[in-house]
């Protein structure tokens, strides 16, 4: 009993045997349960459904999801820092010790840090009611930006802690940024409108925009530019400093779809017919699916010939249930004033362009109609 005594107290490295010892122990059993725990919670966390059951549900889930993100490098730091308590090293090496654990230390809180913006902004996307459900490619212009300012405050509070003078630095940086920001400020005003585009949503994937004389459906978001694809099947790429600053008709987001016309007739036409037009117009518009009666009115006593101004919405806001709808209008409005003998006139003293006010301008999405 005496030997093992003696051994012990054995000095190693300056260190009994026996320090030594429960240094290991407390090591292995700490890199040990650790990471165990840490997979048990991410089993667990995959296991239970989202039912967005309220604050204290997202506040679990998130601390599962943290729990979930530690890094098997940090886990080892805290095993080898709890292990080393009541150890004594030589300062070289104790201070190197110290160095290790204060960049793991931060590293992980900037990891913890990033999982919880990214959740936040999963989150939200998924509770968005809106086109995009909040960004789905802009996601990664958020947490760009995100993760540039959280790991550069966390690199800045690592040296701080260091013993590194930090103010030096943040006004050597805070010059050379300024001098960056000139050389590359077309670069940060894209960044910046691509977070104002992520914030703001002004549009998202899948809408169609019309973009001054530019046209397409929106493909992707981008750090830099957001890239349309046109009715004619060519990819348009534009800055997204340029699109904030145009004036931007976004079709995707419109409720229904607002159709308007117009029906030249002769000047032969009896007076009694002329004013049966707009009850026979509703009668056939009403009875047209997803579409909605707004007016008929005899507007215009042009120099060739009368014109009636028809206006009603569909229902539906995509182009081919529009066309679908105006075609069997037409179809039964040359059935019904024909029968009527209402004649149309042989040509219009101008062209009138149909405006729909709420339509996408997909190949004639315009609506402009005109009977002759």
């Amino acid at each position: 009993m005496s030997s093992w005594g003696e051994a012990w107290h054995v000095e190693i490295l300056g260190n009994e045997l026996g320090a030594w010892a429960i240094a290991i122990v407390v090591f292995l059993v700490t890199f040990t349960v650790l990471p165990l725990a840490t997979r048990l919670v991410r089993a667990r966390r995959r296991r239970l459904a989202r039912h967005g059951a309220g604050q204290v549900y997202f506040a679990i889930d998130l601390a599962g999801l943290l729990i979930s993100r530690t890094s098997r490098l940090f886990l080892l730091g805290v095993a080898a820092w709890l292990a080393s308590r009541d150890l004594s090293f030589p300062p070289r090496l104790e201070h190197g010790l110290t160095i290790m654990l204060v960049l793991l230390f931060w590293m992980q809180l900037a990891l913890w840090a990033t999982a919880a913006v990214r959740y936040a902004v999963e989150e939200r996307r998924q509770r968005s009611t809106g086109p995009d459900t909040l960004l789905k490619s802009s996601m990664a212009v958020i947490l760009f930006v995100a993760g540039v300012v959280i790991w550069g405050v966390a690199g800045l509070l690592a040296l701080d802690n260091l013993g590194v003078e930090i103010k030096p630095l943040l006004a050597g940086l805070g010059i050379g940024g300024l001098a960056l920001a000139l050389a590359v400020q077309t670069v940060l005003a894209d960044l910046l409108a691509s977070l104002s585009i992520a914030l703001d949503q002004p549009f998202g994937l899948g809408d169609f925009l019309t973009v001054d004389d530019y046209q397409g459906t929106v493909e992707h978001i981008g750090v830099k530019s957001t890239r349309l694809r046109s009715l004619s099947g060519e990819q348009i790429v534009m800055s997204n400093g340029d699109i904030l600053k145009a004036r931007v008709r976004n079709y995707g987001r419109m409720r229904e779809r607002r159709a308007l016309f117009q029906l030249a007739v002769h000047y032969e036409t009896p007076v009694a017919a002329l004013a049966a037009v707009p009850r026979a117009i509703r009668e056939i518009i009403e009875a047209t699916p997803e579409t909605r009666f707004d007016r008929c009115h005899l507007l215009t006593l042009g120099g060739s010939a009368p014109q009636f101004e028809v206006v009603y919405f569909v229902t539906r806001p995509d182009f081919k249930t529009y066309a679908d709808a105006q075609q069997s209008i037409n179809l039964r409005i040359l059935e019904r004033l024909r029968a009527m003998e209402v004649n149309f006139a042989a040509a219009m003293p101008t062209p009138v362009r149909l405006h729909t006010a709420d339509s996408a301008p997909q190949a004639d999405a315009s609506g402009q109609q005109r009977l002759l």
